[in-house]
């Protein structure tokens, strides 16, 4: 099956369809890992790490892609934005967002764009296991009302088998988003990019592939694979 998938990122490179060649180089490598696991021969180990090496260096991430999302545009929910970068052996998450706030404040920003982008791992295809979550605390009487909405996001995780970590920190200003499968999504507003909607009963309250958008850029990279062989 590595094998298989291997020969897929190389027909897939030599297309210059590269995002999809990393995808297939980034699964190739981890089923690579396993077998080197499962070797017994260290002979044959040994020519499997050689392999990986290779392909690690083929493979090394130097994509970048923008992404502009226009004043109103549609059609960017979190799960078009972020669905083709979420295969199945993404298991860990990392967000930094330093406006990840209580639902109520005066702020645009929301406690519900963070647990609906939760939603969208607990529904795969991934199999998140971990998300780790790096904001600021809000201010006033908020910050109670703040850690009592993530404590509950936290809880309800943990009925699908995901653990949230949540740190804090006073000085965070970047807005990024990584997997560890070596993508990583540089959002200029954040998770906070939907505008709010004209009532309860508009379109585009509940579908956000249908919600109007701020003007934003989204840039996605993919990072060197890092896994011990």
């Amino acid at each position: 099956a590595g094998a298989e998938t291997v020969k897929r990122a190389v027909e897939l490179d030599l297309a210059s369809r590269f995002q999809e060649s990393l995808v297939c180089y980034q699964e190739g490598i981890d089923l690579l890992l396993q077998v080197v696991k499962a070797t017994k021969d260290e002979a044959k180990k040994h020519r499997y790490r050689q392999k990986i090496s290779e392909l690690i260096f083929f493979s090394d991430g130097k994509y970048h892609k923008q992404i502009r999302i226009e004043e109103n545009a549609t059609g960017f929910s979190y799960e078009n934005l972020f669905q083709e970068y979420l295969t199945e052996i993404v298991s860990e998450v990392w967000v930094e967002d330093p406006y990840i706030r209580h639902v109520h404040q005066a702020s645009r920003y929301s406690l519900y764009n963070f647990l609906r982008f939760c939603e969208m791992l607990v529904k795969g295809p991934c199999k998140v296991k971990t998300i780790h979550l790096l904001t600021s605390y809000d201010e006033g009487s908020g910050k109670s009302q703040q850690i009592s909405g993530l404590e509950e996001i936290q809880q309800s995780l943990r009925n699908y088998g995901v653990t949230l970590n949540v740190a804090f920190s006073s000085s965070i200003h970047d807005r990024e988003i990584r997997f560890n499968n070596g993508w990583m999504i540089k959002i200029g507003r954040g998770l906070d990019y939907f505008k709010k909607p004209q009532g309860r009963f508009s379109i585009g309250y509940c579908d956000f592939d249908l919600r109007p958008c701020h003007e934003t850029t989204v840039d996605v990279f993919h990072t060197k694979h890092t896994k011990k062989m």
